[in-house]
Protein backbone atom coordinates (compact mmCIF):
# COMPACT_ATOMS: atom_id res chain seq x y z
CA UNK A 1 0.00 0.00 0.00
CA UNK A 2 1.12 3.50 -0.38
CA UNK A 3 0.54 5.89 1.77
CA UNK A 4 0.66 9.40 2.33
CA UNK A 5 0.77 11.39 5.75
CA UNK A 6 0.41 14.88 5.31
CA UNK A 7 1.14 16.40 9.44
CA UNK A 8 1.73 19.52 10.63
CA UNK A 9 4.60 18.46 12.89
CA UNK A 10 7.12 15.97 12.40
CA UNK A 11 11.06 15.77 12.87
CA UNK A 12 13.23 16.79 14.70
CA UNK A 13 10.26 18.09 16.66
CA UNK A 14 9.73 16.24 19.97
CA UNK A 15 6.06 15.93 20.86
CA UNK A 16 3.45 13.00 21.74
CA UNK A 17 2.14 13.28 18.19
CA UNK A 18 6.09 12.66 16.59
CA UNK A 19 6.39 9.82 18.99
CA UNK A 20 3.21 8.64 17.60
CA UNK A 21 3.85 8.79 14.22
CA UNK A 22 7.75 7.50 14.22
CA UNK A 23 5.96 4.51 15.93
CA UNK A 24 3.30 3.87 12.85
CA UNK A 25 5.68 4.24 10.36
CA UNK A 26 8.09 2.10 11.77
CA UNK A 27 5.62 -0.68 11.73
CA UNK A 28 4.11 0.44 8.38
CA UNK A 29 7.86 0.23 6.96
CA UNK A 30 8.05 -3.14 8.59
CA UNK A 31 5.01 -4.33 6.67
CA UNK A 32 6.29 -3.75 3.40
CA UNK A 33 4.04 -0.48 2.83
CA UNK A 34 5.55 2.55 1.17
CA UNK A 35 5.25 5.71 3.25
CA UNK A 36 5.25 9.52 1.63
CA UNK A 37 5.43 12.25 4.65
CA UNK A 38 4.52 15.68 3.82
CA UNK A 39 5.70 18.24 6.42
CA UNK A 40 6.85 21.68 7.34
CA UNK A 41 10.95 21.76 6.03
CA UNK A 42 12.68 22.30 9.81
CA UNK A 43 16.16 20.68 8.69
CA UNK A 44 15.54 16.51 9.28
CA UNK A 45 14.56 15.16 5.59
CA UNK A 46 14.97 11.36 5.92
CA UNK A 47 13.99 9.19 7.81
CA UNK A 48 13.71 5.14 7.37
CA UNK A 49 14.25 6.42 3.39
CA UNK A 50 10.40 7.39 3.85
CA UNK A 51 9.97 9.45 0.84
CA UNK A 52 9.95 12.99 2.90
CA UNK A 53 8.65 16.28 0.57
CA UNK A 54 9.05 19.47 2.83
CA UNK A 55 6.59 22.59 3.35
CA UNK A 56 8.52 25.88 3.37
CA UNK A 57 7.52 27.00 7.37
CA UNK A 58 6.56 30.24 7.93
CA UNK A 59 5.47 32.03 11.23
CA UNK A 60 2.25 32.49 12.80
CA UNK A 61 1.65 35.97 13.81
CA UNK A 62 -0.71 34.60 16.95
CA UNK A 63 1.84 32.07 17.35
CA UNK A 64 5.63 33.67 16.83
CA UNK A 65 7.67 30.86 18.77
CA UNK A 66 7.22 27.93 16.50
CA UNK A 67 6.58 28.40 12.70
CA UNK A 68 4.26 26.12 10.44
CA UNK A 69 3.69 24.98 6.79
CA UNK A 70 0.60 27.18 5.46
CA UNK A 71 -1.77 25.99 3.12
CA UNK A 72 -0.25 25.84 -0.35
CA UNK A 73 -0.91 23.93 -3.58
CA UNK A 74 2.59 22.58 -3.46
CA UNK A 75 0.83 19.91 -1.44
CA UNK A 76 -1.57 19.30 -4.19
CA UNK A 77 1.91 18.25 -6.91
CA UNK A 78 3.51 15.68 -3.98
CA UNK A 79 0.13 13.94 -3.81
CA UNK A 80 -0.22 13.61 -7.36
CA UNK A 81 3.36 12.76 -7.80
CA UNK A 82 3.34 9.89 -5.30
CA UNK A 83 -0.34 8.97 -6.29
CA UNK A 84 -1.04 6.67 -3.08
CA UNK A 85 -3.41 4.49 -1.87
CA UNK A 86 -4.99 6.25 0.74
CA UNK A 87 -4.39 10.09 2.48
CA UNK A 88 -3.82 10.24 6.48
CA UNK A 89 -3.88 13.99 7.67
CA UNK A 90 -2.17 14.38 10.80
CA UNK A 91 -3.69 17.37 13.03
CA UNK A 92 -5.15 19.31 10.16
CA UNK A 93 -4.75 23.27 11.14
CA UNK A 94 -2.77 25.32 9.05
CA UNK A 95 -0.95 23.19 5.72
CA UNK A 96 -3.23 20.86 7.16
CA UNK A 97 -6.47 22.55 5.02
CA UNK A 98 -3.97 21.59 2.24
CA UNK A 99 -4.02 18.23 2.87
CA UNK A 100 -7.70 17.91 3.61
CA UNK A 101 -8.33 19.63 0.08
CA UNK A 102 -6.11 17.60 -2.43
CA UNK A 103 -6.30 14.40 -0.87
CA UNK A 104 -9.92 14.43 -1.09
CA UNK A 105 -9.98 15.25 -4.92
CA UNK A 106 -7.46 12.17 -5.35
CA UNK A 107 -10.91 9.81 -4.93
CA UNK A 108 -8.90 7.69 -2.15
CA UNK A 109 -9.77 6.99 1.41
CA UNK A 110 -8.52 10.00 2.93
CA UNK A 111 -8.53 10.07 6.56
CA UNK A 112 -7.90 12.39 9.72
CA UNK A 113 -6.63 12.37 13.21
CA UNK A 114 -7.10 14.68 16.50
CA UNK A 115 -4.46 15.80 18.22
CA UNK A 116 -4.33 19.09 19.85
CA UNK A 117 -7.26 20.47 21.57
CA UNK A 118 -6.75 23.90 20.39
CA UNK A 119 -10.68 25.12 20.53
CA UNK A 120 -9.68 24.58 24.71
CA UNK A 121 -6.64 26.94 24.32
CA UNK A 122 -8.89 30.18 23.82
CA UNK A 123 -10.06 30.49 27.85
CA UNK A 124 -6.23 29.82 28.44
CA UNK A 125 -5.18 32.47 25.89
CA UNK A 126 -8.30 34.86 27.53
CA UNK A 127 -10.11 34.72 23.93
CA UNK A 128 -13.28 33.01 24.74
CA UNK A 129 -15.06 34.23 21.67
CA UNK A 130 -12.96 32.57 19.54
CA UNK A 131 -13.89 28.78 20.82
CA UNK A 132 -16.80 28.49 18.76
CA UNK A 133 -14.93 29.68 15.51
CA UNK A 134 -12.36 27.13 16.51
CA UNK A 135 -14.36 24.57 16.83
CA UNK A 136 -16.20 25.53 13.51
CA UNK A 137 -12.92 25.18 11.05
CA UNK A 138 -11.58 21.94 12.78
CA UNK A 139 -15.26 20.30 12.46
CA UNK A 140 -15.17 21.64 8.82
CA UNK A 141 -12.11 20.03 7.65
CA UNK A 142 -12.80 16.73 9.87
CA UNK A 143 -15.60 16.38 8.18
CA UNK A 144 -14.46 16.03 4.91
CA UNK A 145 -12.72 12.80 5.69
CA UNK A 146 -14.20 9.33 5.22
CA UNK A 147 -13.18 8.31 9.06
CA UNK A 148 -11.85 10.25 12.04
CA UNK A 149 -9.22 9.39 14.77
CA UNK A 150 -8.76 10.75 18.25
CA UNK A 151 -6.96 9.50 21.42
CA UNK A 152 -9.14 9.40 24.40
CA UNK A 153 -12.66 8.07 24.91
CA UNK A 154 -12.92 11.88 27.07
CA UNK A 155 -11.97 13.48 23.31
CA UNK A 156 -14.30 11.07 21.42
CA UNK A 157 -17.29 11.82 22.97
CA UNK A 158 -16.42 15.38 22.81
CA UNK A 159 -16.19 15.27 19.30
CA UNK A 160 -19.12 13.53 18.47
CA UNK A 161 -20.91 16.19 20.97
CA UNK A 162 -19.53 18.89 18.61
CA UNK A 163 -21.25 16.67 15.46
CA UNK A 164 -17.50 15.66 14.04
CA UNK A 165 -18.65 12.68 11.59
CA UNK A 166 -17.36 9.00 11.99
CA UNK A 167 -15.09 8.80 14.93
CA UNK A 168 -13.06 6.72 16.34
CA UNK A 169 -10.31 5.91 18.89
CA UNK A 170 -6.86 5.52 17.98
CA UNK A 171 -5.19 3.01 21.27
CA UNK A 172 -2.28 5.28 23.25
CA UNK A 173 1.23 3.23 23.23
CA UNK A 174 4.66 3.51 24.96
CA UNK A 175 7.94 2.00 23.75
CA UNK A 176 8.17 -0.10 26.95
CA UNK A 177 12.03 -1.18 25.81
CA UNK A 178 13.37 2.31 26.05
CA UNK A 179 11.65 2.84 29.47
CA UNK A 180 12.65 1.06 32.18
CA UNK A 181 12.88 1.61 36.01
CA UNK A 182 16.08 0.08 35.97
CA UNK A 183 17.64 3.22 34.27
CA UNK A 184 17.72 4.74 37.85
CA UNK A 185 20.74 6.66 37.95
CA UNK A 186 21.97 8.56 41.21
CA UNK A 187 24.41 10.68 39.35
CA UNK A 188 21.35 11.82 37.16
CA UNK A 189 19.23 12.26 40.18
CA UNK A 190 21.90 14.34 41.59
CA UNK A 191 21.79 16.47 38.61
CA UNK A 192 18.03 16.62 38.42
CA UNK A 193 17.74 18.05 42.14
CA UNK A 194 21.08 20.31 41.85
CA UNK A 195 22.45 17.89 44.44
CA UNK A 196 19.58 17.30 46.86
CA UNK A 197 18.85 14.05 45.86
CA UNK A 198 17.07 13.19 49.52
CA UNK A 199 14.08 15.55 48.33
CA UNK A 200 10.56 14.28 46.47
CA UNK A 201 12.07 14.35 43.14
CA UNK A 202 8.58 15.65 40.80
CA UNK A 203 9.08 15.13 36.85
CA UNK A 204 7.57 17.20 34.32
CA UNK A 205 8.68 16.36 30.68
CA UNK A 206 6.72 18.44 27.63
CA UNK A 207 6.76 21.27 25.73
CA UNK A 208 6.87 24.59 27.55
CA UNK A 209 3.81 26.93 26.56
CA UNK A 210 1.54 28.77 28.61
CA UNK A 211 -1.70 26.08 27.90
CA UNK A 212 0.37 23.27 30.03
CA UNK A 213 -0.33 25.20 33.33
CA UNK A 214 3.48 24.82 34.78
CA UNK A 215 2.90 28.00 36.68
CA UNK A 216 -0.12 26.26 38.93
CA UNK A 217 2.85 24.17 40.38
CA UNK A 218 4.50 27.29 42.58
CA UNK A 219 2.68 27.41 45.32
CA UNK A 220 2.97 23.77 45.86
CA UNK A 221 6.44 24.09 45.77
CA UNK A 222 6.69 27.42 48.02
CA UNK A 223 4.98 25.07 50.94
CA UNK A 224 6.38 21.96 49.86
CA UNK A 225 10.01 22.89 50.58
CA UNK A 226 10.97 18.91 50.62
CA UNK A 227 10.16 18.72 47.35
CA UNK A 228 11.98 19.67 43.81
CA UNK A 229 11.11 19.57 40.50
CA UNK A 230 12.81 19.47 37.49
CA UNK A 231 11.06 20.61 34.06
CA UNK A 232 12.55 18.62 31.04
CA UNK A 233 11.48 20.47 27.63
CA UNK A 234 11.68 23.49 26.27
CA UNK A 235 9.35 26.13 24.31
CA UNK A 236 7.98 29.28 23.69
CA UNK A 237 7.00 29.87 27.71
CA UNK A 238 10.17 28.58 28.85
CA UNK A 239 11.55 32.47 29.38
CA UNK A 240 8.73 33.60 31.50
CA UNK A 241 8.20 30.43 33.58
CA UNK A 242 12.15 30.91 34.87
CA UNK A 243 11.19 34.69 35.98
CA UNK A 244 7.89 32.68 37.44
CA UNK A 245 9.80 29.89 39.42
CA UNK A 246 12.84 32.39 40.16
CA UNK A 247 12.03 32.88 44.10
CA UNK A 248 12.20 29.14 44.34
CA UNK A 249 15.23 26.97 44.74
CA UNK A 250 13.84 24.01 44.79
CA UNK A 251 13.27 24.10 40.84
CA UNK A 252 15.57 22.94 37.73
CA UNK A 253 14.98 23.85 34.29
CA UNK A 254 16.77 21.00 32.03
CA UNK A 255 15.99 21.73 28.55
CA UNK A 256 15.47 19.03 26.03
CA UNK A 257 16.28 15.56 26.54
CA UNK A 258 16.17 12.91 24.44
CA UNK A 259 16.78 9.13 23.66
CA UNK A 260 18.57 7.28 26.97
CA UNK A 261 18.68 10.28 28.63
CA UNK A 262 14.88 11.39 29.00
CA UNK A 263 14.50 7.68 29.84
CA UNK A 264 17.05 8.00 32.71
CA UNK A 265 15.52 11.21 33.88
CA UNK A 266 11.91 9.35 34.23
CA UNK A 267 13.65 6.26 35.97
CA UNK A 268 15.69 8.24 38.64
CA UNK A 269 12.73 10.48 39.53
CA UNK A 270 9.82 9.47 42.44
CA UNK A 271 6.88 10.98 40.47
CA UNK A 272 5.31 12.70 37.42
CA UNK A 273 3.54 15.47 37.23
CA UNK A 274 0.98 16.23 34.66
CA UNK A 275 -0.58 19.64 35.36
CA UNK A 276 -2.03 20.38 31.93
CA UNK A 277 -6.08 20.20 31.33
CA UNK A 278 -6.04 20.48 27.87
CA UNK A 279 -4.39 18.05 26.36
CA UNK A 280 -5.85 15.28 24.41
CA UNK A 281 -4.14 12.64 25.58
CA UNK A 282 -0.91 13.02 27.13
CA UNK A 283 1.51 9.90 26.13
CA UNK A 284 4.35 11.12 28.79
CA UNK A 285 1.98 9.93 31.14
CA UNK A 286 2.46 6.10 30.08
CA UNK A 287 6.20 7.03 29.79
CA UNK A 288 6.44 7.64 33.15
CA UNK A 289 4.91 4.41 34.07
CA UNK A 290 6.83 2.79 32.07
CA UNK A 291 9.60 4.23 34.09
CA UNK A 292 8.04 3.18 36.92
CA UNK A 293 6.97 6.41 38.38
CA UNK A 294 3.55 7.26 39.82
CA UNK A 295 1.27 10.18 38.03
CA UNK A 296 0.07 13.19 39.91
CA UNK A 297 -2.00 14.67 37.42
CA UNK A 298 -4.45 17.12 37.40
CA UNK A 299 -8.25 15.31 36.86
CA UNK A 300 -9.68 16.07 33.49
CA UNK A 301 -10.86 13.48 30.94
CA UNK A 302 -8.19 12.33 29.38
CA UNK A 303 -5.95 11.90 32.23
CA UNK A 304 -9.17 9.95 34.53
CA UNK A 305 -8.63 7.38 31.25
CA UNK A 306 -5.01 6.91 32.35
CA UNK A 307 -4.68 7.67 35.98
CA UNK A 308 -6.23 5.24 38.60
CA UNK A 309 -6.15 6.71 41.33
CA UNK A 310 -4.32 5.83 44.88
CA UNK A 311 -3.37 2.92 42.56
CA UNK A 312 -1.37 3.76 39.89
CA UNK A 313 -0.88 7.56 40.62
CA UNK A 314 -3.19 10.36 41.98
CA UNK A 315 -5.30 12.76 40.71
CA UNK A 316 -5.96 16.85 42.46
CA UNK A 317 -8.19 19.25 41.44
CA UNK A 318 -7.02 22.37 39.86
CA UNK A 319 -8.31 26.16 39.70
CA UNK A 320 -9.02 28.49 43.06
CA UNK A 321 -9.82 25.14 45.03
CA UNK A 322 -7.32 22.77 43.96
CA UNK A 323 -5.91 20.41 46.21
CA UNK A 324 -2.12 19.80 44.59
CA UNK A 325 -0.11 20.33 48.00
CA UNK A 326 -2.04 17.99 49.90
CA UNK A 327 -2.16 15.65 47.18
CA UNK A 328 1.16 15.46 47.21
CA UNK A 329 1.63 15.21 50.74
CA UNK A 330 0.47 11.72 50.24
CA UNK A 331 3.77 10.94 48.57
CA UNK A 332 5.43 10.95 51.95
CA UNK A 333 3.51 7.61 52.56
CA UNK A 334 6.63 5.29 51.34
CA UNK A 335 4.45 2.51 51.46
CA UNK A 336 1.88 3.91 48.83
CA UNK A 337 4.47 5.67 46.73
CA UNK A 338 6.01 1.90 46.37
CA UNK A 339 2.93 0.47 45.61
CA UNK A 340 1.46 2.87 42.73
CA UNK A 341 5.26 2.57 41.34
CA UNK A 342 5.06 -0.97 40.93
CA UNK A 343 0.94 -1.24 39.62
CA UNK A 344 2.00 1.83 36.95
CA UNK A 345 4.58 0.20 36.14
CA UNK A 346 3.25 -3.62 36.04
CA UNK A 347 -0.29 -1.20 33.82
CA UNK A 348 2.43 0.38 31.25
CA UNK A 349 3.29 -3.38 30.02
CA UNK A 350 0.07 -3.61 28.42
CA UNK A 351 0.78 -0.49 26.00
CA UNK A 352 3.37 -1.40 23.79
CA UNK A 353 3.34 0.58 20.17
CA UNK A 354 2.72 -2.70 18.22
CA UNK A 355 -1.11 -2.73 19.06
CA UNK A 356 -1.36 1.19 18.11
CA UNK A 357 0.14 0.64 15.37
CA UNK A 358 -1.13 -2.55 13.95
CA UNK A 359 -4.79 -1.16 14.65
CA UNK A 360 -4.43 2.34 12.66
CA UNK A 361 -2.89 -0.42 9.50
CA UNK A 362 -6.15 -2.32 10.30
CA UNK A 363 -8.21 1.09 9.82
CA UNK A 364 -5.83 1.88 6.97
CA UNK A 365 -6.75 -1.58 4.66
CA UNK A 366 -11.13 -1.43 6.13
CA UNK A 367 -10.95 2.36 4.56
CA UNK A 368 -9.52 0.96 1.21
CA UNK A 369 -12.21 -2.18 1.34
CA UNK A 370 -14.94 0.39 1.94
CA UNK A 371 -13.95 3.07 -0.50
CA UNK A 372 -13.73 -0.73 -3.15
CA UNK A 373 -17.51 -1.72 -2.21
CA UNK A 374 -18.38 2.08 -3.03
CA UNK A 375 -16.66 2.03 -6.45
CA UNK A 376 -18.22 -1.48 -7.09
CA UNK A 377 -21.71 -0.06 -6.07
CA UNK A 378 -21.59 2.44 -8.36
CA UNK A 379 -20.40 0.63 -11.20
CA UNK A 380 -22.87 -1.81 -10.70
CA UNK A 381 -26.00 1.02 -10.60
CA UNK A 382 -24.77 2.32 -13.88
Amino acid sequence: MKISIVTETFLPSTDGVVTRLRASIDYLIDQGHEIQVIAPDLGVQSYRNIRFDGVQPRTFFLYKHRKFGMPTRQIKTYLEDFNPDLVHVVNPAFMGYSGIKYGKKLGVPLIASYHTHAPKYADHYKVPWAEPLLWWHFRRMHNQADLNLCTSQAILEELNEQNFYNVHLWKRGVDTERFNPELRDESMRERLTEGNPDKTLLLFVGRLAFEKEIDTLIPMLEEKQDAHLAIVGDGPYREQLEKNFSHLNNVTFTGFMHGEELATAYASSDAFMFPSTTETLGLVILEAMASGLPVVAAASGPTNEQVDDGATGLLYRSGEDGNLTETIARLEDKNLQQQMSKRAFSHSRAFGWHGPAKQLLDIYESALDVKQEQEEGQQAVQ
